[in-house]
């Protein structure tokens, strides 16, 4: 296993006067069907401790992020998860779609009582924070779904899920409860194996797709049983 995520990154913050930290990750962004969601997870910078056993959520098994998640939540200052539906995945796009179930996770977190002075978000992009230019996503939803939006400093880092264990908290909480809802779903449509694919493009899961054709939770707008490589890759 790789090596444990430690908060000496999100520590290096401190020197510019944060002391709250929100680390936020994002899973389901390259499935075929159900959600994507984003997790935040909060963290004092002044007293936070490490948490045992806490990784990317790609690098745990389901029953070891089954039982940190509830760990993580207790550990953080504050935590929260927000979700956008297929439905808005194709009506917006996957980037705008993100940001909107940043948007509702970090609105969570506001109403908690925490303020976060700063965001450390995985990856090379920040989808999370509005353009400087507003797009037509937010002048139709309306500040994304009536909501502020983020308006802490982000940062990003390539890898920051592997490396930062606020990101990696955030990471497992999205993980297990994305996962919950697929396992749901797959209660109401179980011929497409969302219980164990989670609605990625396993062959078993678009053999379905040939044979049925999509269900109200696909997302439509995409390649369904095309092989773009985004596609294959689950978190």
């Amino acid at each position: 296993m790789s090596s444990a995520p430690t908060l000496r990154h999100e520590k290096s913050f401190k020197a510019g006067g944060a002391r709250y930290l929100a680390g936020v990750d994002e899973v389901g962004r390259g499935a075929l069907a159900g959600p994507v969601s984003v997790g935040i997870a909060v963290v004092d910078l002044e007293r936070q401790k490490l948490l045992k056993d806490v990784r990317d959520s790609k690098l745990l098994k389901p029953a070891d992020r089954e039982r940190l998640a509830p760990l993580v939540r207790k550990w953080s200052v504050a935590s929260a998860v927000g979700h956008a539906s297929a439905i808005e995945i194709d009506s917006v796009g996957i980037i705008a779609a993100l940001r909107l179930a940043g948007t509702r996770a970090w609105h969570q977190i506001l109403e908690s009582g925490v303020v976060p002075d700063i965001v450390l978000l995985d990856g090379s992009h920040n989808w999370l924070a509005p353009a400087a230019q507003a797009s037509l996503f937010d002048d139709a939803m309306g500040m994304t779904d009536g909501l502020l939006p983020c308006e802490a400093p982000v940062h990003t880092k390539i890898k920051a899920d592997m490396q930062c264990l606020s990101v990696a908290a955030a990471s497992v909480i999205a993980k297990v409860e994305r996962d919950a809802t697929m396992q749901d779903l797959h209660t109401e449509f179980p011929d497409y194996g969302w219980d164990v694919n989670k609605g990625y493009a396993t062959s078993g899961h678009r053999d379905v797709l040939r044979a049925a054709g999509p269900s109200p939770y696909h997302r439509v707008s995409w390649r369904l049983l095309g092989e773009d490589p985004m596609l294959v890759a689950a978190d």
